[in-house]
Formats: C-alpha cells, structure tokens, sequence
C-alpha cells in the first residue's frame, strides 16, 4: 500500500483544515487507517484511528471533540477534519495504515510521506 496524505498549511488559532489521504495498490478496506503526528522536536504521536468499514474511531485525549477521522473505502480515502485548531497543534502529520488495531506508532505497516500543519497564535 502507497499512501499520499495532502491538505497541510497554515492556518490561525481557532481554524480549520482537513487532511486527506489516498492509498494506492492493496486492498483499502482491509487495514485499520490513522493519523499520527510529529510536532518539531518531539516524538511521533497518536492522533486517530478509524476501523475498516469506519464503524469504530479512535482519538487521541488531546484531539477529542476537535478532530473528527472518516474513510471513504470507494475513494481508498482517509480524512482528518481538524477544528477549533491550537498552536499546540503544529506538526507534521503522517497517515497510516495497519491489518490491526493500532495505537503506537511502532507497529504500522505503512507509512504516508507526511504533511505540515502550522497553527500560528
């Protein structure tokens, strides 16, 4: 599977972007998809999850109630729709897949390129 995550920029405090992610080859529908992100200096961390036909989502404490994770398997399409957006927020985010449920960021089998979120204050 190819993952291709767009939708990244610049945005003040208090707004919107969502991010999309396409995968190519491989059967969509058959992987656990999500959302990690790495802000400057830290760790990759766990943003959401979303089961294989979206019946379960998964957030971070951190994102609940802002975040919202959807999948189109039609589209082979993964999206994050970010709200209500914090400086805090600032990262580069990866989407990812996995056969499994999934929470940490050692375990997934395939990895997006990544693209940047800037909140400025």
């Amino acid at each position: 599977v190819q993952l291709q995550a767009s939708g990244g920029g610049l945005v003040q405090a208090g707004g919107s972007l969502r991010l999309s992610c396409v995968a190519s080859e491989g059967t969509f529908s058959s992987y656990v998809m999500g959302w990690f992100r790495q802000p400057p200096g830290k760790e990759r961390e766990f943003v959401a999850s979303i089961t294989w036909r979206g019946g379960n989502t998964y957030y971070a404490d951190s994102v609940k109630g802002r975040f919202t994770i959807s999948r189109d398997n039609a589209k082979n399409t993964v999206y994050l729709q970010m709200n209500s957006l914090k400086p805090e927020d600032t990262a580069v985010y990866y989407c990812a897949a996995k056969g499994s449920y999934f929470t940490s960021a050692d375990t997934i089998d395939y990895w997006g390129q990544g693209t940047l979120v800037t909140v400025s204050s």
